[in-house]
C-alpha cells in the first residue's frame, strides 16, 4: 500500500502520514528502516496504546530483513539490543526511569554510540538525546478530522526531523513522491548495502518487476588541500548526481548495459533506477572470479576502447558534462593518500626531501603514460559494479554501474581495476590470461596497437591505483570507522609488489623497497 506523506508548515521539519490500519503502521516503520541506521536516534512519542512498540517492531525486522525477528517489548529490562547484519539495534522503553542519571547505569551512552536507537517515553533521558534525531509522534486518529471514517485501528503519524535529521526527512518525502511517479509506490523496500561512499541504494520490489532507489546528496566540499581545492576536485570526484546520469546516458547511446532512468531529480540527488538483478562475476565461498564472467568484462573494455568516444555528455536539456582529464596533478594527489594515511599506520614518516623524490619519479613515469591517446575511464571497473546478465546477449551481459567518476584518460586503468581487483584474489594465472585476451582483441581492431607500451602502462597504473588503495582503506577505518576494509590490505600489497616487477619501473619499485616493509613485497 502506498502512504499519503504531507508536508507540514514551519521548522523543524515535520509531516504529516495517515495510518488507516496496522499494516499501514508498519510499512511506514519498514520505510524508515532504509533511511536510518546506525549512529541515529529516533524517538518514539504518544499516549499508552498509540502504537509506539507496534511501529518500533516493524521498523526493527525491516532494519534486520527479517520479518519472524522476535521483538519483545522492553519496558521491563528498558534496554535491548541486536546484532543485525547491517549493525545494530537498541530498542529503549524509559517508562520506569525516574532520574537520567540511571540511563549511566545501563551504559546508555556507549551502547548507542554506534547503533541505530528506538527510544520509547524518550522525556524521561530529558538533555541525554542527540540534537539530530527523527520524532515519530503517533496518536489514535479516531475522533480527529484526518481520522473520519477510519478504523479503530488507524493512526496519526508526525515526523519531526531535529537538527540534521532535517534535511533527511525532506529528502525522504522527495524520494517517496519520485517513487510514485515511477509506478512503484506500493513497492517492498529493501536496504542495499552501499559502496564506501554516503549514497545509498534502496531495491523497490513488486510482484513482477522491481526497480532501485540511489540516494546520492550532493557532497560538501571537504578543506582545501592543494591550490585552495579540495580532494575532491583535485582528482575529480563527482559531487553530485549529474556525472552518472550523462555516464549512463551515454554508455546506453554506446549499447552497452548501464541501468535505464525511470524518473530522477537532479538538484536533489535522486534516481529511480532499472534493476540489473544481483547476478554477478564472482561465484563460491569465499567469492572467486568466473573466469568467463571476466572474460566477457575484458570484451567490454576492448569494444569500448576502439571506439571514438566523445568527451562531452548529455546530461539534460542544455545541460551537459565534460568529463575531466585524468592528469598527473589528479594522480598524485590520488598517491599522496598513501603517504598520509597508509605509511603513518605503519609507523613511518616521510620528511620532505624523500616524499618530493617520490612525486619527481612518479610525475616522470606517468607523463609518458597519460600522453596516450586518452578513453573513457569508468575508474572502478571491478567486481563489485560489474553484473552479470544472463538473458542478455553479446556486450550487453555485463551490466555496469557505479561509473559517476568516469574521466577521459589511459585505457590501461579500467583493465588494471579488473585484473587486480580490490577486493577479491585474482590469481596471476587468470589476470595473465585476461591481459592476454583484451590485447588480442585490440590487436584484431588495430593491427598497429602497441602491446608493449600497453603492458608498461598497465603495470605503472596498477601500483598508482595500488599505492592510492592503500591509503583509501586505511582512512576508511581510521577516518570514518570502518576496519572491515583492512582485511583487503595484503591483497593490495601483492598487487603493489606484482606492478613494481616490470622492468621498466625500477627506479620506483627502488623507492617503494627503500621506505616500506620488505614483507609488504612479498608477491
Amino acid at each position: 500500500m502506498s502512504l499519503l506523506i504531507e508536508r507540514l508548515a514551519g521548522a523543524p521539519v515535520a509531516c504529516r502520514v495517515i495510518l488507516p490500519d496496522l499494516a499501514a503502521t508498519a510499512r511506514l516503520g519498514a520505510l524508515l528502516a532504509t533511511w536510518f541506521g546506525p549512529k541515529d536516534t529516533i524517538t518514539l512519542t504518544g499516549d499508552l496504546g498509540s502504537g509506539k512498540t507496534e511501529f518500533a517492531r516493524a521498523l526493527i525486522r525491516a532494519f534486520a530483513d527479517g520479518p519472524a525477528v522476535d521483538v519483545p517489548s522492553p519496558t521491563f529490562p528498558i534496554l535491548i539490543s541486536y546484532d543485525f547484519p547491517r549493525g545494530q539495534v537498541v530498542h529503549a522503553d524509559l517508562y520506569r526511569i525516574v532520574d537520567p542519571e540511571e540511563l549511566d547505569e545501563l551504559g546508555w551512552d556507549e551502547l548507542r554510540e554506534n547503533a541505530l536507537v528506538l527510544v520509547e517515553w524518550a522525556d524521561r533521558a530529558e538533555d541525554r538525546l542527540p540534537p539530530d534525531r527523527l520524532d515519530v509522534s503517533l496518536y489514535i486518529a479516531a475522533g480527529t478530522p484526518e481520522g473520519k471514517g477510519l478504523g479503530p485501528d488507524a493512526r496519526i503519524a508526525i515526523l519531526t526531523g531535529f537538527g540534521r535529521v532535517g534535511a533527511r526527512l525532506d529528502r525522504f518525502q522527495l524520494a517517496e513522491g519520485l517513487i510514485e511517479a515511477s509506478g512503484f509506490a506500493e513497492a517492498a523496500r529493501v536496504f542495499l548495502q552501499g559502496d564506501a561512499s554516503s549514497r545509498s541504494y534502496t531495491r523497490l520490489v513488486l510482484p513482477n518487476r522491481s526497480a532501485i532507489l540511489m540516494n546520492a546528496p550532493r557532497q560538501p566540499d571537504g578543506p582545501p588541500i592543494r591550490r585552495g581545492l579540495p580532494y575532491s576536485q583535485l582528482v575529480h570526484l563527482a559531487e553530485d548526481v549529474k556525472p552518472f546520469v550523462a555516464m549512463d546516458r551515454a554508455l546506453l547511446a554506446q549499447g552497452f548495459s548501464a541501468p535505464l532512468i525511470h524518473s530522477a531529480d537532479l538538484e536533489a540527488g535522486l534516481l529511480v533506477l532499472e534493476d540489473l538483478g544481483g547476478g554477478g562475476v564472482l561465484a563460491g565461498d569465499p567469492p572467486a572470479p568466473v573466469p568467463d564472467r571476466y572474460r566477457a568484462a575484458v570484451e567490454v573494455l576492448a569494444a569500448l576502447h576502439t571506439r571514438n568516444l566523445p568527451q562531452t555528455l548529455h546530461v539534460a536539456p542544455r545541460v551537459e558534462r565534460v568529463l575531466p582529464r585524468y592528469d598527473v596533478a589528479a594522480m598524485l594527489t590520488e598517491i599522496d593518500l598513501m603517504l598520509d594515511w597508509y605509511l603513518p599506520s605503519r609507523g613511518i614518516r616521510l620528511d620532505g626531501v624523500v616524499r618530493e623524490e617520490f612525486h619527481l619519479l612518479w610525475r616522470g613515469a606517468l607523463n609518458s603514460v597519460l600522453a596516450e591517446p586518452p578513453t573513457w575511464v569508468l575508474r572502478d571497473f571491478h567486481s563489485p559494479n560489474l553484473i552479470w546478465l544472463e538473458g542478455r546477449e553479446g556486450l550487453r551481459k555485463v551490466g555496469l554501474i557505479d561509473f559517476q567518476d568516469a574521466v577521459m584518460g589511459p585505457a590501461a586503468y579500467d583493465l588494471v581495476s579488473l585484473g587486480q581487483d580490490a577486493r577479491v584474489d585474482v590469481p596471476q594465472e587468470l589476470e595473465l590470461n585476461l591481459f592476454g585476451h583484451y590485447v588480442k582483441l585490440r590487436r584484431e581492431a588495430d593491427p598497429t596497437f602497441d602491446a608493449k607500451g600497453f603492458a608498461r602502462s598497465y603495470a605503472l597504473l596498477g601500483a598508482q591505483r595500488n599505492s592510492k588503495i592503500l591509503g583509501i582503506f586505511t582512512r576508511l577505518n581510521e577516518r570514518d570507522g570502518k576496519p572491515h576494509y583492512l582485511r583487503h590490505l595484503p591483497r593490495i600489497r601483492r598487487y603493489l609488489a606484482r606492478c613494481l616487477g616490470h622492468q621498466d619501473l625500477g627506479a620506483l619499485r627502488t623507492w617503494y623497497e627503500s621506505v616500506l616493509p620488505a614483507k609488504d613485497f612479498a608477491a
